[in-house]
């Protein structure tokens, strides 16, 4: 009878391949996720901090409903723009490396197939293995090939830019719109303690799901975020307190 417990002891492959995505797409995916995340947690603290800042300053609900819509409106804005500059700057010069490597395939095909030997050799290939798998890879797409070897991008992949900047900004309007809601429809003595305690639930989940996907230790990650937010919010508050007595 065989031996099966070299089987039984051994993590079933179905269980690896869940704890351990490879594929390209799931990686792109968590990307977004944990960029989702972090815009959510800007829009959280962001906001929060203005709407209990002007809440220290005056009592007045329609002035702080409308800093907190300014904010927001201004963070979404300010989110948006800011990734759509970054991630189309990240792709003009992905475009430019492909242009150029598109160029150096028709100018000099045999240097660019050396080249990419010699990078699968440097990777642990030995010699005749590293060519055979460069000539495999560039009869089968040579732009590709190059492109994710030498310069870690796929030519069919490229960021979308607009995406990118939707994103962002709906992450950050979902996180602002938690201290909002708070803020807008608690009793007025106790507006400022059910913020504060609803922003730090918040921010306490964006940090366990943030340490989730970056695979990091949750406890660090929770309370290295209420921390931040907490003090944020504890210094944008004493700030409307002392220009409040000061307007007052």
């Amino acid at each position: 009878m065989p031996d099966t417990r070299a089987f039984d002891d051994a993590t079933p492959p179905a269980a690896h391949e869940r704890d351990e995505p490879h594929d390209a797409a799931v990686g792109s995916r968590l990307n977004w996720l944990r960029a989702g995340v972090l815009g959510a947690n800007d829009g959280i603290v962001s906001t929060a901090g203005v709407v209990v800042g002007v809440a220290g300053a005056t009592s007045d609900k329609g002035s702080i409903v409308l800093a907190g819509i300014a904010a927001l409106a201004a963070g979404a804005m300010s989110m948006a723009a800011g990734e759509y500059v970054s991630v189309s700057t990240q792709r003009d010069s992905e475009r430019a490396l492909i242009r150029l490597e598109k160029q150096e395939l028709r100018e000099d095909p045999e240097g660019e197939l050396e080249e990419l030997t010699q990078l699968y050799e440097a990777k642990g290939l030995g010699r005749a293995l590293a060519e055979q798998v460069a000539r495999e890879l560039t009869a089968h797409d040579a732009l590709g090939a190059h492109a994710e070897a030498e310069l870690g991008i796929d030519p069919d992949d490229l960021t979308n830019p607009w995406h990118a900047a939707a994103a962002s900004a709906v992450a950050f309007v979902v996180g602002a719109v938690l201290p909002m809601l708070t803020i807008t429809f608690s009793p007025e003595r106790l507006r400022i303690h059910v913020t504060v305690v609803s922003v730090a639930a918040a921010l306490a989940l964006t940090g366990w799901v943030s340490a989730r996907l970056g695979r990091s230790p949750v406890a660090r990650a929770v309370a290295r975020n209420v921390a931040g937010g907490l003090l944020a919010m504890g210094i944008t508050y004493a700030i409307g307190a002392l220009v409040g007595v000061g307007l007052g």
